[in-house]
């Protein structure tokens, strides 16, 4: 049996936290995207926008993350198991990062989704400075 298997929950969250922090040590592509993580919650503060736009960012930010995460994992794997190139291996990392693309382009799809939003509602419950 796996030592990992049927841990306690503090524990496999540090599992998951070390993951993060691994992918995060390795892929400048994810250090990007905490970064923009990062802004869009500031943007959000600034903005004053309603809950179901914190949902829908917040939902898209992790979807990028979760898929950023995922195509570092299959990487890793790929380069691990098959160290000379290959085409097929090429082809499964190419469908990964094909998925982390889709899920950008989603959470760009939600940002202009919120730009409509802001526009309709008019710049009146922004703060003074960003009128």
């Amino acid at each position: 049996m796996n030592g990992t298997k049927n841990q306690p929950l503090w524990r496999r969250t540090n599992f998951a936290v070390a993951g993060l922090a691994a992918a995060a040590a390795s892929e400048r592509s994810l250090r990007v995207e905490l970064v923009m993580l990062a802004l869009v919650v500031v943007a959000l503060l600034l903005l004053r926008v309603e809950a179901e736009w914190w949902a829908l960012a917040g939902l898209a930010c992790a979807m990028v993350v979760a898929t950023e995460l995922v195509n570092t994992a299959v990487e890793k794997l790929c380069d691990h198991l098959h160290p000379a190139w290959n085409p097929q291996i090429g082809v499964v990392k190419d469908c990964a990062a094909a998925a982390v693309l889709l899920s950008c382009l989603g959470a760009l799809a939600v940002a202009a989704a919120l730009a409509v939003h802001l526009y309709h509602r008019g710049l009146a419950p922004l703060p003074a400075f960003l009128r």
